[in-house]
């Protein structure tokens, strides 16, 4: 494959329609000889098997991972567009798949290895046999004891603990539609989310520990009951799990009649087996709401037989799972890559999956090094964001420890060239094939990453689109923007895939106004090719296929009628030694129309410093432009970061443009937003430099920026 020849660094002119794009493309790096001669796919001919010359029936493939009770007559029907529907007329259940084919044929091997947050707490391993025999005895109360049918909706507001993947398994050998919201969320969250659902059930847990502390999880039940009450959504039952055994963790009452314990129900159906039932290919297996700040929520609907072959194909492939590996996605089962990367893909293969409780760096930065190291995992699969911290918090930590990765995954944002190499030389000892994947909520699966035995890693770069995806580019206009012209513009993917929701819940119209409307060729028509799936994601496509992912298009900040990616210009500030995070936000200016600021955190031992902010702004100068110059550089303590880790821009981008900054009170650090704000107004105050009151469009803007 050769080598992208496009111009280094040479900031190619850009239509008003497209992003300009000044980054550098990277040199390859091969994958170990040691991964190639043991990876799932390392013969080339799978490429071809998967050619647009034999869509959609490559999937097969991926199908053919998966026990089905009746086979399919129709691989891919499109006769109601962008309504896809993939393996028609096939049925099965993805708790067989992922749970009683397993017990049958392996039963001591070992399913999930749960890692409480405490050091002092054991690991807990679960077989499959037993996961069969908790999945069976809970599928027995929620269909005896609540009175659960196939088709209900019910939501589950639970933490990173091995009750929560019990609880999704035998929601689906029901054919009960589950809806997981992030344990992180608050209630009135979670109760918006449940009365989009119409779920009369909530599943919750009495509390899990974050950063050593107990935290009171039951209390946000009926804050979520109240907010969807509000919306005319009563829910009639509460089960709530107990995080230790006959102890109660929530100062919170239980209230008679509406909430029960979990094990107390579990009593009666102990030794209890329930037949899975057999679901349509179509049938809907669960809906995860993307974030939003405005609005109502988006619960994005997942097939049982499209999604659950496209994780299995996914995961066997990409993520390179073997039934004796010991994987660790340190994600949360709360968003999309927990349910396809954490319990659906890895069980349905067979593996041993981890799931750890709390923070990565509780209690220090070396924590995921000793948890590898104890139970020898050698997959590992996370977020820049936590790479990000990890670098931050513990440079060194990693080589302390004797464990080997053969692969690891990076997912959820685009991650910076100069953290990917840390990634790299550091975590994974220059040893480890890394696969830096692209996709989204909506998808299912990874869309975009390279295949890591036959395909070299870039930094920076997530590769070409994946086995059976079709990405392109086109700019504002619906133009193809060619590969290697150093332009990006919208990255849209061509064709249906298995993994793709069916829709957004009770609202088809905003799903196709959404997700196809801006590049469909004829509303009319029923062939898939006039129906391109918009990312709402801004990239690249270097010469030679690969692709750069420049972040959402909301993301991307208009300097002077220069489009400028967010990504780009944090990746450039990371170059700076001193740096471990970065964060590029837009400033309201009547001349410029926006200019850039950017806000910095340092690793441990460094200080704050005028020489340093300069540093930082030389160093966005040198490798993008002047035109990408921050009017500011801000050097905080810390980010302003959700409960996953994520920078909310949006907060920042409110401080720099002295705009209302929201609810803040779900943020894993809000104290440090009334810190950041006093330090960054009352300088620019000093300097004379307050912006204009904002108009209404443009205080819109400013909210949306960076999403949730």
């Amino acid at each position: 494959m050769a080598e992208s020849k496009q111009p280094q660094g040479s900031g190619a002119q850009a239509s008003e329609a497209q992003i300009a794009v000044h980054w550098r493309e990277e040199e390859y790096v091969p994958p170990p000889p040691k991964f190639v001669e043991q990876a799932n796919a390392k013969d080339p001919a799978i490429f071809d098997r998967f050619s647009e010359e034999h869509f959609p029936d490559c999937f097969k493939e991926y199908a053919d991972l998966l026990v089905w009770d009746e086979p399919w007559h129709t691989t891919l029907d499109t006769s109601k567009p962008p309504f896809w529907k993939w393996f028609v007329g096939g049925k099965l259940n993805a708790s067989y798949n992922c749970v009683d084919r397993h017990a049958e044929a392996r039963p001591d091997k070992t399913a999930i290895i749960f890692v409480p947050e405490l050091e002092s707490d054991e690991h807990v391993a679960i077989s499959y046999s037993e996961l069969h025999r908790r999945v069976n005895e809970f599928a027995a109360v929620l269909r005896d004891s609540v009175g659960l049918k196939t088709g209900d909706r019910v939501t589950l507001h639970m933490p990173m603990v091995p009750e929560l993947p019990v609880t999704m398994l035998a929601c689906a050998r029901l054919g009960v539609i589950h809806s997981q919201v992030f344990g992180g969320f608050s209630g009135t969250a979670c109760g918006h989310r449940i009365a989009d659902s119409g779920s009369r059930v909530l599943i919750t847990m009495d509390g899990y520990y974050r950063s050593g502390q107990m935290q009171d999880h039951k209390a946000k039940a009926d804050e979520a009951l109240e907010a969807a009450r509000q919306e005319g959504q009563e829910v009639d039952k509460v089960l709530v799990w107990r995080r230790r055994d006959g102890q109660y963790a929530s100062k919170t009452p239980m209230a008679d009649g509406r909430d029960f314990f979990v094990d107390g129900l579990l009593s009666e159906h102990r030794g209890a087996t329930v037949e899975p039932v057999s679901m349509p290919s179509e049938a809907p297996l669960f809906l995860m709401y993307t974030s939003g700040t405005t609005g109502r929520p988006k619960g994005c609907v997942h097939s049982t037989g499209g999604y659950l072959s496209y994780v299995a194909g996914t995961s066997k492939y990409y993520q390179d799972i073997h039934p004796d590996d010991v994987y660790w996605c340190m994600a949360d089962i709360g968003w999309i890559t927990g349910h396809s990367y954490i319990v659906y893909g890895p069980l349905a293969l067979g593996t041993t999956t981890v799931i750890y409780e709390g923070v990565p760096n509780y209690p220090d930065g070396g924590r995921p090094w000793r948890v590898a190291e104890t139970l020898g995992v050698n997959i590992f699969h996370t977020s820049p964001t936590a790479i990000r911290m990890l670098r931050k918090v513990g440079p060194e930590e990693p080589k302390k420890y004797d464990y080997h990765f053969k692969h690891m995954t990076t997912v959820g944002e685009p991650i910076e060239p100069e953290v990917w190499r840390w990634y790299h030389s550091e975590v994974g000892k220059g040893k480890a094939a890394i696969v830096d994947t692209w996709w989204q909520t909506e998808n299912g699966g990874f869309l975009g990453s390279t295949l890591p035995a036959l395909q070299p890693m870039k930094p920076g770069s997530c590769g070409p689109g994946v086995l059976g995806v079709y990405p392109v580019i086109y700019d504002e206009d619906a133009n193809e923007v060619p590969a290697g012209s150093g332009n990006a513009g919208n990255i849209c993917i061509r064709n249906p895939w298995p993994g793709i929701f069916q829709g957004i819940w009770g609202q088809p119209d905003r799903f196709v106004a959404t997700y196809y409307r801006k590049y469909n060729k004829d509303p009319d028509s029923t062939d898939w090719h006039d129906w391109p799936y918009f990312a709402g994601d801004g990239a690249l496509q270097a010469a030679d296929g690969y692709f750069r992912i420049l972040g959402r298009v909301d993301d991307v900040i208009n300097v002077a009628g220069h489009r400028l990616g967010t990504k780009e210009i944090e990746s450039a500030a990371l170059t700076v030694p001193e740096v471990a995070e970065a964060a590029a936000v837009p400033v309201i200016d009547d001349i410029r129309g926006r200019v850039v600021e950017v806000y910095v955190s340092l690793k441990p031992g460094f200080e704050p410093s005028k020489a340093l902010e300069k540093k930082v702004s030389a160093a966005i100068d040198t490798q993008i432009g002047k035109i990408a110059r921050p009017k500011n550089v801000w050097i905080v303590p810390d980010m302003p970061k959700t409960r996953s880790g994520k920078i909310m821009r949006r907060v920042i981008a409110s401080i720099s443009n002295f705009a209302d900054v929201g609810d803040v009170t779900t943020l894993a650090n809000p104290e440090i937003v009334d810190s950041i704000r006093h330090y960054v107004q009352s300088s620019k105050v000093a300097r004379d430099d307050v912006p204009r009151e904002l108009t209404e469009a443009e205080f819109e803007e400013i909210k949306k920026f960076g999403g949730e």
